[in-house]
Protein backbone atom coordinates (compact mmCIF):
# COMPACT_ATOMS: atom_id res chain seq x y z
CA UNK A 1 0.00 0.00 0.00
CA UNK A 2 1.46 3.28 -1.65
CA UNK A 3 0.90 5.14 2.08
CA UNK A 4 0.72 9.06 0.17
CA UNK A 5 -0.89 8.88 -2.95
CA UNK A 6 -4.20 10.63 -3.75
CA UNK A 7 -7.16 9.85 -1.85
CA UNK A 8 -6.10 8.80 0.91
CA UNK A 9 -7.40 9.84 3.94
CA UNK A 10 -4.82 10.99 6.36
CA UNK A 11 -5.32 12.20 10.56
CA UNK A 12 -2.53 15.61 10.76
CA UNK A 13 -0.99 14.44 13.90
CA UNK A 14 1.02 17.89 14.29
CA UNK A 15 -0.26 21.85 14.12
CA UNK A 16 -3.32 23.83 15.19
CA UNK A 17 -5.66 20.95 12.91
CA UNK A 18 -4.06 17.77 15.02
CA UNK A 19 -6.73 15.41 15.25
CA UNK A 20 -8.61 16.07 11.78
CA UNK A 21 -9.02 13.82 9.38
CA UNK A 22 -7.67 15.48 5.80
CA UNK A 23 -7.57 13.90 2.01
CA UNK A 24 -4.09 14.17 -0.24
CA UNK A 25 -5.39 15.79 -3.16
CA UNK A 26 -1.62 15.79 -4.90
CA UNK A 27 1.91 14.69 -4.28
CA UNK A 28 4.46 17.49 -4.55
CA UNK A 29 7.48 15.57 -3.74
CA UNK A 30 8.56 12.80 -1.29
CA UNK A 31 8.48 15.52 1.17
CA UNK A 32 4.99 17.26 0.66
CA UNK A 33 1.83 17.02 -0.14
CA UNK A 34 -1.21 18.92 -1.00
CA UNK A 35 -3.92 18.49 1.29
CA UNK A 36 -7.38 19.43 2.27
CA UNK A 37 -10.37 18.70 4.41
CA UNK A 38 -12.29 20.40 2.75
CA UNK A 39 -12.56 23.16 5.35
CA UNK A 40 -16.68 23.15 5.11
CA UNK A 41 -16.63 18.89 5.82
CA UNK A 42 -13.27 18.73 8.30
CA UNK A 43 -11.87 22.51 9.01
CA UNK A 44 -8.56 21.53 7.49
CA UNK A 45 -7.78 24.38 4.73
CA UNK A 46 -6.34 23.22 1.61
CA UNK A 47 -2.80 23.59 1.83
CA UNK A 48 0.74 22.64 1.72
CA UNK A 49 2.09 19.77 4.40
CA UNK A 50 5.03 18.16 5.28
CA UNK A 51 4.09 14.60 4.63
CA UNK A 52 5.45 13.76 8.48
CA UNK A 53 3.15 15.17 9.83
CA UNK A 54 0.40 13.22 8.67
CA UNK A 55 -0.59 9.51 9.81
CA UNK A 56 -2.06 7.86 6.71
CA UNK A 57 -5.67 5.52 7.29
CA UNK A 58 -6.43 2.25 5.50
CA UNK A 59 -9.43 4.32 3.89
CA UNK A 60 -8.62 5.72 0.38
CA UNK A 61 -11.90 7.67 -1.75
CA UNK A 62 -11.09 7.68 -5.66
CA UNK A 63 -10.55 11.23 -6.81
CA UNK A 64 -7.88 12.80 -9.59
CA UNK A 65 -5.20 14.40 -9.06
CA UNK A 66 -5.32 18.01 -7.73
CA UNK A 67 -9.39 17.87 -7.32
CA UNK A 68 -11.34 20.61 -6.38
CA UNK A 69 -12.88 20.70 -2.60
CA UNK A 70 -16.52 20.87 -4.18
CA UNK A 71 -14.89 17.24 -6.31
CA UNK A 72 -13.69 15.94 -3.08
CA UNK A 73 -16.89 16.52 -1.05
CA UNK A 74 -18.87 14.81 -3.89
CA UNK A 75 -16.49 12.02 -3.37
CA UNK A 76 -16.72 11.49 0.04
CA UNK A 77 -20.59 11.85 -0.10
CA UNK A 78 -20.74 9.01 -2.80
CA UNK A 79 -18.57 6.67 -0.44
CA UNK A 80 -20.84 7.41 2.45
CA UNK A 81 -17.73 8.73 4.79
CA UNK A 82 -19.05 12.69 4.99
CA UNK A 83 -19.76 12.18 8.77
CA UNK A 84 -16.95 10.05 9.14
CA UNK A 85 -14.46 12.70 8.21
CA UNK A 86 -15.99 15.56 10.90
CA UNK A 87 -15.09 13.23 13.68
CA UNK A 88 -11.89 14.65 15.59
CA UNK A 89 -9.50 11.48 16.38
CA UNK A 90 -7.17 11.48 18.62
CA UNK A 91 -3.91 11.34 16.48
CA UNK A 92 -0.69 8.60 17.55
CA UNK A 93 2.70 10.04 17.28
CA UNK A 94 4.91 7.43 16.23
Amino acid sequence: MPALEVGRICVKVVGREAGKRCIIADVVDKNFVLITGPKAVSGVKRRRVNANHLEPTGEKIDIKRGATDKEVTEALKAAGKLEEMAKLVKPTLS
